[in-house]
C-alpha cells in the first residue's frame, strides 16, 4: 500500500501552509500501526441524561509531542461535535494527564470548558480511566422529524428574521418572514413576545394546533437555549428567562413541542427533500454552521457546532478571535474565510464594509470573471475537499447538503467543483459512497420552517 501523504495532492492556491487534518491524521495511524507498538484510546463523552457518545483509535504509548497534539485534536473535533460535560480518557497515563491539564479551566483549553460547561450545566472534566472501562455509547433511541400528519406550527429564528409556517399534513398554508434584532435586546420579553405573536398569526390559519416545532441558531440541550448569539445581550440575572422561553411556550400551548440547533432541522430539510437519511448538512454563512441526521433517521442531540471544531493542523494557521485557536472550520467555511483569503488574493476593500458587504464584492468581481476571486472559491473547495472524509471519520453519512452565501452563483460552482475533483484524485473511496447536494426547489419547498413542524411526535 502506498504510504499515506501529509501534503495535499491538490494544492490551495491562496494557503499553501494548509495542512488537511485528514491527511494527517491518517499518516499518523499508518506511522503508528508500523511501530508495532500501538495501543487502543478510547474516548467517551459524557452529556445530559446519561448520553455517551464513543471514539476508538490507536496511538503510541510513548505519549511524544506528535502523539499529544494528535490526540488533542482528535478531542478538540469530538467536544465541538458530540458535545458533552464529563470527558472519558481511556488509555495511557501520559495522553490522558496532558488531556486533564489542558482541558482545565487554566488550560489551553479554557475556553471550551466554559462553553461546555454553559451547555450542560456542569463543570467541565476530564476523567481518566482504562480503554476497557470507558462507558458504552448511548444515544438517543427515538427517531426525530419527518411527522407530518396533523396541524402544526414550525418557526426559525435567525439573527436577523424569524420564519414562522402553519403546516397541515406536511403542506404550508401560511408562511411569513420577520425582521428582528434579538443580539441586541436586553429585555428576554423582547424575545418571548416575536415568538408568541408569531405562533399566533399561523395557528390563525388553521383549525387547531397539534405540535410545534421550532429551529434555532445556537446550543440548544433539552428546548432550552443554552448558549446563543440571539442572546448575547441578556444580563446573566435573567438569562433563565430567556433560556427558558420554549419550555414556557409549551406550557402556555398545552402541546409536544421540540425546538432543536437550526443545523440539525437543516440536515433534516435535506433529508426530508431527498427522501433519504443519512445526511450532513453544512451552512456556509457568517460562521459555519452543520447538522445530522444518522442512517436510522435520529437526530442525536449531537451540539455540530463544527465552526469550532480543526480542519487545519498546520500551527501557523489562522487563529479563531473567540476560541483563540487554530485551523477551526469557521475560518474555512464561512464569509470569515472570503474575508481571511482577501490579502493573497490581493484584493483591497473598505476596512468600514463588514463580512456580509465583503463577500458581495467577492461575488461581483467573480462574476465578472475576476481571476483573483476565482482563486478565492478555490481555496475553499480545496478546504472542503479535505474536511468532507475528515467528517466522514466522525460522522456515518452517505449524503451531505452543502449551503449558506459563500455557496451561491458562480463562484459556489467552483467550491463544489474543486471539491469533487479532491474527492476523485484522493478519497475515490469517498466520493462513490457520499453524494453532495445544493439546496433545490423542493428542498426550498419543504423549508426550515417547515421541517421544523415536524419534529415533534403527537401525542397519542
Amino acid at each position: 500500500m502506498k504510504p499515506t501523504s501529509c501534503h495535499p495532492a491538490l494544492a490551495a492556491p491562496l494557503d499553501a501552509g494548509f495542512q488537511p487534518a485528514v491527511l494527517q491524521r491518517r499518516a499518523y495511524l499508518e506511522k503508528v500501526r508500523r511501530t508495532g507498538r500501538a495501543v487502543p484510546l478510547v474516548l467517551g463523552l459524557e452529556r445530559e441524561d446519561g448520553l455517551v457518545s464513543r471514539f476508538e483509535t490507536l496511538v503510541d504509548p510513548a505519549a511524544d509531542a506528535v502523539t499529544l497534539r494528535h490526540v488533542e485534536r482528535i478531542v478538540k473535533f469530538l467536544v465541538w461535535s458530540r458535545g458533552g460535560w464529563k470527558l472519558h480518557v481511556g488509555g495511557p497515563a501520559a495522553i490522558a494527564g496532558f488531556i486533564g491539564k489542558t482541558y482545565a479551566a487554566r488550560g489551553a483549553r479554557r475556553f471550551d470548558c466554559k462553553m461546555m460547561a454553559l451547555a450542560y450545566g456542569r463543570k467541565f472534566e476530564v476523567a481518566t480511566t482504562t480503554a476497557d472501562k470507558v462507558p458504552a455509547a448511548k444515544d438517543m433511541e427515538v427517531a426525530a422529524g419527518g411527522y407530518l400528519k396533523g396541524c402544526r406550527i414550525g418557526f426559525d429564528l435567525g439573527a436577523s428574521d424569524y420564519k414562522v409556517s402553519a403546516v397541515i399534513d406536511g403542506e404550508a398554508v401560511f408562511t411569513e418572514e420577520t425582521p428582528w434584532d434579538p443580539r441586541n435586546q436586553s429585555n428576554p420579553a423582547y424575545h418571548y413576545h416575536h415568538v408568541s405573536a408569531a405562533l399566533h398569526r399561523a395557528a390563525a390559519h388553521m383549525p387547531r394546533v397539534d405540535a410545534i416545532g421550532g429551529s434555532s441558531a445556537g446550543i440548544i440541550v433539552d428546548n432550552e437555549i443554552r448558549v446563543a448569539s440571539l442572546l448575547r445581550s441578556i444580563p446573566a440575572k435573567h438569562f433563565p428567562a430567556a433560556a427558558g422561553v420554549f419550555k414556557r411556550i409549551a406550557r402556555e400551548w398545552n402541546v409536544p413541542l421540540v425546538v432543536m440547533n437550526d443545523g440539525d432541522v437543516t440536515a433534516l430539510a435535506g433529508a426530508l427533500s431527498l427522501g433519504e437519511k443519512g445526511m450532513l448538512g453544512v451552512a456556509m454563512g457568517s460562521s459555519e454552521a452543520a447538522g445530522f441526521m444518522d442512517k436510522r433517521g435520529r437526530i442525536l442531540g449531537w451540539l455540530n457546532e463544527l465552526a469550532f471544531a480543526p480542519v487545519d493542523y498546520n500551527p501557523a494557521a489562522l487563529a479563531d478571535e473567540w476560541s483563540g485557536d487554530n485551523g477551526v472550520g469557521a475560518l474555512y467555511f464561512s464569509q470569515q474565510a472570503v474575508n481571511k483569503l482577501l490579502p493573497a488574493a490581493k484584493i483591497k476593500l473598505p476596512k468600514a464594509l463588514g463580512l456580509p458587504e465583503r463577500l458581495v464584492e467577492v461575488q461581483k468581481l467573480m462574476a465578472a470573471g475576476d481571476e483573483r476571486a476565482a482563486k478565492i472559491y478555490q481555496t475553499i473547495g480545496v478546504y472542503l475537499g479535505y474536511t468532507i472524509p475528515h467528517y466522514a471519520d466522525f460522522y456515518d453519512f452517505g449524503h451531505m447538503l452543502v449551503l449558506g452565501r459563500v455557496t451561491t452563483g458562480r463562484g459556489g460552482d467552483i467550491v463544489l467543483g474543486t471539491a469533487r475533483e479532491v474527492l476523485g484524485r484522493e478519497f475515490p473511496e469517498i466520493a462513490r459512497r457520499i453524494s453532495m447536494h445544493v439546496p433545490d426547489e423542493k428542498s426550498r419547498r419543504v423549508g426550515q420552517a417547515v421541517a421544523a413542524a415536524s419534529l415533534p411526535k403527537l401525542k397519542k
